[in-house]
């Protein structure tokens, strides 16, 4: 799955020359935490709600509160912006700007192609892209498999549920342990043969950890 599928087009962006003020605002009416920075339809940088309470004189200071506002009315983002910015790909993969985000402990990728912002992919995006993976909020059944860690194991499993004509919706697999010998399967199926699927899989000496029956 692809970061283009995920992202967000339509990004709300402003300029170096706005008021940190102006971009508080906004940020706040709109419920972003962010806002890309461009300049010439280039990306020149990302400031987020947190740069811009760093950027606020501390309420200890002996100013008085006309010359605090007529201070910080005169911050640009320009000035406090992350020029830096991490980007990532259209054509990345969900996968890789998680594993970016993690890394570079950021909570969105502006996504640029040949120079330009054309999207921007958050925390709540890759939330929505693995619930679609795992079939949440699709109904039907959940089981939870333990297989052996060798080739051929997982396929072998799934052979009783195609032999029954029930329609495997997503398949997802780990560790139980870091260093185990064995996964855990977990599987969903469209319609509502719980108990049957189950007794399938343990008749060809499956162990079914988990059966679940989920709604839409």
């Amino acid at each position: 799955m692809l970061v283009e599928y995920w992202m967000s087009r339509d990004v709300y962006t402003i300029s170096p020359e706005t008021p940190i003020l102006d971009a508080e605002r906004i940020m706040h009416e709109r419920g972003f935490r962010r806002l890309p920075v461009v300049k010439r339809g280039r990306l020149v940088g990302i400031v987020t709600l947190s740069d811009i309470r760093g950027a606020k004189p501390s309420p200890a200071t002996s100013l008085s509160i006309w010359e605090l506002n007529y201070l910080v009315a005169r911050i640009t983002v320009g000035e406090i912006m992350t020029k830096d910015v991490i980007t990532i790909s259209p054509k990345a993969t969900i996968e890789e700007a998680a594993s970016i985000m993690r890394e570079r402990k950021v909570g969105a990728l502006p996504v640029v192609e040949e120079g330009k912002l054309v999207g921007i992919i958050t925390e709540s995006d890759l939330l929505d892209a693995f619930m679609e993976i795992m079939g949440v909020g699709k109904g039907g059944v959940r089981l939870v498999l333990e297989l052996e860690d060798r080739p051929g194991a997982l396929a072998e499993a799934l052979e009783p549920l195609k032999e029954h004509g029930v329609n495997v919706v997503s398949v997802c697999t780990c560790h139980r342990t870091k260093a185990g010998p064995m996964r855990e399967v977990v599987v969903r199926l469209r319609g509502d043969r719980a108990d049957e699927a189950a007794r399938w899989l343990s008749e060809k000496g499956l162990k079914v950890l988990e059966v679940r029956r989920e709604r839409g």
